[in-house]
């Protein structure tokens, strides 16, 4: 459980880095980057192992009907990241696209997981997103609605999600889990 705790330490403060202190940030530069990015794989490689290793009791037994909620979800956020970088309608009505994603992500996977380890990994990463929309927010106005999107990104975005999505489900099932129920 420590190196959960650990890691999303080390997630949360290279996230934040950048809006909680931009001076000290700023004066870094370019190997400020590399700091960041260096501070987010390795709390991603500190909770992936920790999670994997975790031995954390179970606090409840989601019903397994939950597995499509969580598909439907997942099928969802998988969509919100695609359409972010395509920039599709929903961006103009979603201010975070991405971070909509990872909080949809996370509920998701709570949803399916009824372990201590999940509850800590999957509602810091949830807390997380919500906090950086919060700081976000704060430090800048909403900007201008982009203007529509042609209906092929539209389309793009929705195959890529369930593309990926079939990609991942592969590689949950590679690693034993049992994605589709």
């Amino acid at each position: 459980m420590a190196l959960i705790v650990l890691g999303l330490a080390l997630w949360w403060g290279a996230h934040l880095f950048k809006r909680l202190a931009p001076t000290r940030r700023g004066a870094l530069g370019d190997a400020g980057k590399g700091l960041v990015a260096v501070g987010v794989l390795a709390g991603v490689v500190l909770m992936v192992i920790g999670y994997r290793g975790n031995t954390a009791p179970d606090l409840w037994y989601p019903p397994a009907f939950m597995t499509y909620v969580n598909n439907l979800l997942m099928l969802l956020a998988f969509y919100l990241l695609a359409a972010s970088g395509m920039k599709t309608r929903i961006t103009a009505v979603i201010r975070h696209p991405q971070l909509t994603a990872v909080k949809t992500w996370a509920v998701a996977h709570l949803l399916v997981n009824g372990d201590l380890a999940s509850v800590v990994l999957f509602g810091g990463i949830l807390a997380w997103a919500v906090v950086e929309v919060i700081v976000i927010n704060r430090a800048e106005p909403r900007p201008a609605a982009p203007a529509p999107a042609p209906m092929g990104k539209e389309i793009g975005a929705v195959v890529g999600a369930v593309v990926v999505m079939g990609l991942v489900g592969l590689a949950h099932g590679w690693l034993g889990v049992r994605p589709w129920g």
